[in-house]
């Protein structure tokens, strides 16, 4: 796996970051990609509770991935000074917990709107938040999540070519492309090549219900041989989303969740379906 950097976003095992991190050691993960920390979102821990965090990731000899910051998860009509406030305390956080990269988003849109309308809007707000990492030295990762601006390919890469500044990169997440009806390999990835950074490992059938990987087409084999023949090093994060974690419909533009809460078991056959694509690839 000399590519690849196995992460994960950990909530999805247990609310508690000791059992996180319990788990994780089981599995033999080294890296973690915070988001609940104990029920509270990473954006939200106190200077103190942060300081505790590392305290604990060091005695288990945990690093974080990435910060999975909620930035940029809120519609594009909402005020922008308090969360730019937010963007701050996160890049203090990802300082904090050693880590270069923060998982970003780019606004959800009004509902059966054109998202050109909001363009030059979600621009503006990209460039502050690029300028605001530059300065940090962080690097911002921008997912492509349903509903926001950069939910398609298209989009996604006019969001990267036009703020076009080294702290901002691409999250790959190609069960988010399927849910909007996007084919992720070979359109949506070599579009977005160029600026991908990190990988959202989460697969889901045309219908758009997320699986374990290889269960549905999102062509995670194919994605993973291209990155390995590219030569890219870095990070597979596991997301499954193959049942609910607290916080999660609070994450999901207030959508509530239906799925069975998240376990230990769920996590490990998240975990089991990536490895056995892995080791197939690195026989390649």
């Amino acid at each position: 796996m000399e590519n690849f950097i196995l992460s994960g976003f950990s909530d999805e095992i247990d609310a508690s970051i000791d059992v996180q991190f319990d788990h994780l050691q089981k599995l033999g993960i080294h890296y973690f990609e915070p988001r609940g920390i104990d029920g509270k979102n990473i954006s939200d821990l106190t200077f103190a509770e942060t300081k505790e965090l590392k305290q604990k990731m060091d005695n288990s000899g945990i690093n974080a991935s990435s910060i999975g910051s909620p930035i940029g998860k809120i519609k594009i009509t909402d005020a922008f000074e308090p969360h730019l406030e937010k963007v701050k305390r996160v890049l203090e956080v990802a300082n904090m917990l050693e880590t270069n990269y923060i998982r970003i988003f780019s606004f959800y849109l009004p509902q059966e709107e054109k998202a050109e309308n909001y363009r030059d809007a979600v621009m503006e707000r990209m460039f502050k938040m690029a300028e605001l990492a530059q300065e940090a030295g962080i690097i911002l990762l921008h997912e492509n999540e349903k509903g926001i601006y950069g939910d398609i390919a298209d989009r996604c890469l006019d969001l990267l070519k036009t703020v076009e500044s080294p702290s901002l990169r691409a999250v790959f997440d190609p069960a988010n492309f399927i849910q909007c009806g996007q084919k992720v390999y070979p359109e949506a990835f070599d579009l977005l090549l160029p600026y991908i950074a990190y990988i959202h490992i989460k697969d889901a059938t045309a219908d758009g219900q997320v699986v374990p990987a290889g269960m549905g087409i999102g062509k995670i084999e194919d994605l993973l041989l291209a990155l390995k023949k590219v030569n890219y090093h870095g990070f597979l994060s596991l997301e499954p989303h193959l049942g609910n974690f607290v916080g999660f419909s609070a994450l999901e533009n207030g959508e509530d969740s239906k799925k069975e809460t998240s376990t230990p078991e769920k996590f490990t056959i998240a975990y089991q379906s990536l490895m056995k694509i892995l080791e197939r690839v690195n026989q390649e």
